[in-house]
């Protein structure tokens, strides 16, 4: 998904944002320096396999993903890491690393932390490296349906 069809998919819902440029960065921690957001509110995704199915997983930049904590909480019999190589395809239009968390526009589950649930506004890669969408965690909520489940530690 383009940055354009995340915008007007959000203004086809109503949901008021604001699109944040910052110079090419790669690490979720860096982003969160460079376009004066708290780590806590920006949300990377972490392309997980629960089961043998893809789906995301998102949590706040400061904290990283608990596989233990996530195969309970999802009761699944095996949880993994997805490599690049298994989902470059699955985002047309996103750089790879820089998808957008909206699972429900790409037929994947989308898996909430608990932490990150607790934002008043997240921030969040919207298909490149160089563009963040921030919005109110109510609206990213009632537009994806997530499942939020206790599955991060801090970093």
């Amino acid at each position: 998904m383009s940055v354009k069809k995340l915008k007007d998919f959000l203004d086809t819902h109503n949901v008021r944002y604001v699109t944040i440029t910052h110079s090419e960065i790669y690490t979720a921690q860096e982003i969160a320096a460079s376009a004066h957001i708290p780590g806590k509110e920006l949300a990377k995704t972490v392309i997980v396999r629960v089961d043998g199915k893809m789906a995301m997983a998102v949590l706040p930049a400061t904290y990283k993903v608990d596989f233990g904590l996530l195969k309970e909480a999802t009761g699944a019999s095996e949880v993994e890491l997805a490599g690049e190589q298994e989902f470059k395809d699955m985002f047309p239009g996103c750089e790879i690393g820089a998808m957008p968390p909206f699972g429900n526009l790409y037929g994947m589950e989308v898996l909430v932390s608990k932490t990150l649930a607790e934002d008043e506004e997240i921030a969040f890669n919207a298909g490149t490296h160089r563009e963040l969408v921030k919005l109110s965690y109510k609206d990213f909520e009632t537009l994806v349906k997530p499942k939020v489940l206790k599955f991060s530690a801090k970093i």
